[in-house]
């Protein structure tokens, strides 16, 4: 079962376990210069909002009442970080035009697992800001007209047709939740790290700068996940001046930029977790091209407010939170 509270995804699957219940939220973020640079996380400025497409229909593209789900608005080069929550076990598979954001590969339904690991761990991964480009290393998703030819979509598969967000959760066994004694262990759910339109009304995920995030193994093992239990969601994206048309709601203002941001001095973040495996598989993603880079190839074109920065207030996050480990005396 999904449902759509305060924006955010809410999954749950009260037939494998009383606790099997997860959030997924959309976060607006700065957009991270796009200079061959790695940056540090940037700050989570507050939830996109989501509307459900169904109130919508007839002022929406028609694929999209098939497809159902969920649509938020985004500015062209806006940058958005996925945020989850929840302590119940969870295997995520996230995709931008119907491409893993983790392989470069197309949707299917079942996991792949091994160093084609094509889905995340929650809560052993509290975020994802874009497509995993390496050990370490992410492409910030940034909303970018379809049929221009930036989208990962359009890139991998030559065609801009899907665009959006596509989100499918598995929830663990409950057999192996028990075994594992995870009942025990629940803890609060994550903290989140807080501090001109598009042409055409279809967006889609484009690959941005690079910065410092780890795309970590499933600890468990593909044979942990109810796979037959899954939910999904479409989760689409309407440029703003759209969105209004659609809903006669006005879309969030626009960040500020990175350069605004760091010269007032507002902190950047880096997570530290010390007891979880990166995969360091490369993928096809990390061939992809970025917008600035596309750009440069235009006569004249330039990507705006992308001069370089040099965060110095970088705060290390840490996956313990509040909570203190007495240790051995």
């Amino acid at each position: 079962m999904i449902e759509l509270e305060h924006h955010t995804l809410r999954f749950s699957f009260p037939e494998i376990h009383r606790d099997a219940h997860c959030g997924i939220s959309f976060m607006r973020t700065l957009r991270i210069p796009d200079d061959d640079r790695t940056y540090p996380l940037p700050p989570g400025l507050s939830r996109f909002p989501l509307r459900h497409v169904d109130d919508c229909a007839a002022k929406l593209p028609g694929s999209w009442g098939r497809h159902g789900g969920v649509f938020l608005p985004m500015y062209q080069s806006e940058a958005m970080w996925l945020s989850f929550s929840g302590e119940y076990p969870m295997a995520v598979r996230i995709a931008a035009g119907k491409v893993s954001a983790l392989t470069g590969a197309p949707w299917q339904d079942q996991l792949s697992e091994g160093p084609d690991q094509d889905y995340l761990v929650i809560p052993e991964q509290p975020w994802l800001d874009g497509f995993f480009a390496g050990k370490g290393l992410i492409r910030q998703f940034v909303a970018m007209p379809l049929g221009e030819g930036y989208t990962a979509e359009e890139q991998i598969t030559g065609e801009g047709e899907h665009g959006g967000l596509q989100i499918a959760v598995y929830p663990m066994k409950a057999a192996e939740f028990d075994r594992l004694g995870l009942d025990r262990d629940l803890r609060a759910d994550n903290v989140m790290y807080c501090a001109s339109p598009a042409s055409g009304p279809e967006m889609g995920l484009a690959p941005g700068g690079t910065m410092q995030q780890e795309i970590y193994e499933d600890p468990y093992g593909i044979g942990a996940w109810e796979q037959d239990a899954k939910s999904r969601c479409f989760v689409h994206i309407l440029n703003s001046v759209q969105y209004f048309l659609v809903t006669h709601e006005k879309p969030p203002t626009q960040p500020p930029t990175a350069k605004e941001y760091t010269d007032a001095g507002l902190p950047w973040f880096e997570y530290y977790d010390a007891e979880h495996k990166a995969l360091d598989s490369p993928t096809k993603l990390s061939k992809l091209k970025s917008i600035a880079e596309m750009k440069a190839r235009e006569r004249g074109s330039e990507l705006p407010h992308n001069e370089p920065v040099s965060p110095r207030n970088v705060v290390t996050l840490s996956k313990h939170g509040p909570v203190v480990r007495e240790g051995d005396f």
